[in-house]
């Protein structure tokens, strides 16, 4: 006996009767009778894409295969395809396998395919199509576009109709944030997920990228982003554009006041803490001009700068120094100018140390040629003592001596005197 599927071929009534109790949920299924091998794979396949189911038999005595649908509809017989569904495509049959594929996968299609095999008892393997479906562009939002620096803010992302739920992850620049999600499930077996994160800013966090980044089988890459626009209050800085060194009695000076600020500061004043600011000051914009200084003038000046968010402030400390008293002797050789600011008296100490270098130099000279002159005249006085006594050294006895010596001074040839 036999009944007419969803095709027109017959199919043997006990395919749908005998029920085998052979289930395993793993990533493959695997049944043995007699030697005999059934197997086939759970397979995963996005929305619209093309799955393959395979029944393999090992150790076949030439049973028939045959694959069924969730609803054990006979989608192929050996090779020949009762079911009439286009989208399924034999791939390859032979003793030991059959392969099918499904092209353009819905999610009608997902369910719980079967292998069998005609033995005594029959076989069955069972094969889980899974339908992936990805999620949509996700959709990042925030609760205000624009947030003051020391505030809280909070951003929510949301990706709809995934399968399965997908999984949302936040990044600021390099920081990870742990956000709070909720999983909706619609009727049509798909799901939703809203994420929402809240943290304070500062103002080093104005231009800097929120990702929502999902994660999903289904999807790579998939991410909403949005910069965040921080408020803050303004940055002040003083810089002395006159005099470059110290200031001096008689001097003019020069401030400028620097800003900055998200708004742009509005307003910039400049006055004297504990004082009046000097009444010939010149105030123009940022800078405060001051002429001819004088000790009065002496104090704490402050740029105040204001805007949407809140008001910040600088401070220059003017002390006035006494007028240069002496001027300098200029040098042939080029004075550092760093060095001469540093030390109004740097070029008279370096005059003393060469002068006093060459009246050392000068004693010493003198002190060699004194020793050397002293040396001279001891060595010519000696001699000339010699030759005075010399006819006497030469006479047998006194009497002679003194005839010799008196005789010897009338010889000019013999004697001679050296004088210096």
């Amino acid at each position: 006996m036999a009944i007419t599927g969803s095709g027109s071929l017959p199919i043997p009534l006990f395919v749908f009767v005998i029920s085998v109790a052979f289930l395993s949920k793993g990533a493959a299924e695997t049944v043995t009778v007699d030697g005999q091998n059934l197997a086939t794979d759970n397979v995963s396949v996005i929305e619209g894409e093309t799955a393959t189911i395979s029944c393999r038999v090992k150790n076949n005595d030439d049973s028939v295969i045959q694959l069924l649908n969730p609803n054990r509809q006979t989608i192929y017989f050996r090779e020949v395809r009762p079911l009439k569904d286009s989208r399924f495509q034999l791939v390859n049959f032979s003793d030991n396998e059959l392969r099918v594929s499904l092209s353009n996968v819905s999610l009608s299609d997902e369910g719980r395919y079967v292998c069998q095999l005609y033995t005594d008892p029959p076989q069955e393997a069972y094969a889980d199509i899974t339908v992936l479906v990805p999620p949509g562009n996700p959709i990042i939002e925030s609760r205000e576009d624009v947030v003051s620096e020391g505030n809280e803010t909070e951003l929510t992302c949301t990706a709809m109709g995934s399968k399965p739920a997908a999984s949302i992850r936040w990044m600021k620049g390099e920081e990870e944030l742990t956000g709070e999600t909720t999983v909706e499930e619609t009727y049509d077996r798909m799901f939703t997920v809203t994420s929402r994160v809240r943290f304070s800013v500062t103002k080093e966090d104005d231009g800097v990228p929120v990702d929502c980044i999902i994660d999903h089988p289904a999807v790579k890459d998939l991410l909403a982003q949005r910069h965040l626009e921080v408020l803050y209050k303004p940055e002040v800085k003083i810089v002395v554009s006159y005099p470059d060194g110290l200031t001096r009695e008689g001097d003019n000076l020069d401030l400028t006041c620097i800003a900055e600020g998200k708004p742009h500061p509005h307003q910039i004043n400049w006055l004297r803490v504990d004082d009046d600011v000097p009444p010939h000051a010149v105030v123009t914009g940022s800078d405060l001009y001051i002429e001819n200084l004088n000790k009065s003038y002496n104090g704490t000046y402050r740029c105040v700068a204001s805007n949407a968010v809140g008001e910040a402030y600088d401070d220059y400390i003017l002390y006035v120094y006494d007028a240069p008293t002496t001027i300098p002797t200029p040098t042939t050789n080029p004075v550092n100018t760093q060095d001469s600011r540093a030390s109004d008296g740097a070029p008279q100490k370096i005059d003393h140390a060469v002068i006093g270098g060459v009246v050392a130099v000068v004693m010493f000279a003198i002190l060699c040629a004194l020793i050397v002159l002293g040396r001279y005249f001891a060595r010519h006085k000696g001699t000339y003592f010699t030759h005075e006594a010399k006819g006497a050294d030469d006479a047998a006895d006194a009497d002679t001596a003194i005839i010799n010596a008196e005789g010897g001074h009338n010889n000019s040839d013999e004697k001679k005197e050296y004088y210096i």
